[in-house]
């Protein structure tokens, strides 16, 4: 299985990635590894706000794209399930 996440930062700003293993990944950016993403490193702390499950990594890939391509305001409703906002937008 391969996962896309939204980790919301200390800073409240949002970073979405995809992996094949989200317990690690989540380790490798809470401990700062040289794996983690760079962005992450330079905040104190994060959360996992969001994430959806794909069969292959290409689906996933695809689909991670999209969200940072989205408006802020987008990935927001996403994140609440505001279904409704989320169409609108």
């Amino acid at each position: 299985m391969y996962y896309v996440y939204i980790l919301r930062t200390s800073s409240n700003t949002l970073y979405i990635g995809q992996t094949n293993d989200l317990g690690k990944r989540l380790r490798e950016h809470r401990e700062k590894t040289r794996k983690s993403a760079r962005y992450v490193r330079y905040f104190d702390s994060f959360n996992l706000v969001y994430q959806e499950t794909f069969e292959t990594r290409s689906k996933a890939m695809k689909r991670e794209w999209q969200l940072k391509g989205w408006t802020r305001i987008k990935k927001e409703a996403l994140i609440s399930g505001d279904l409704e906002l989320l169409k609108k937008l």
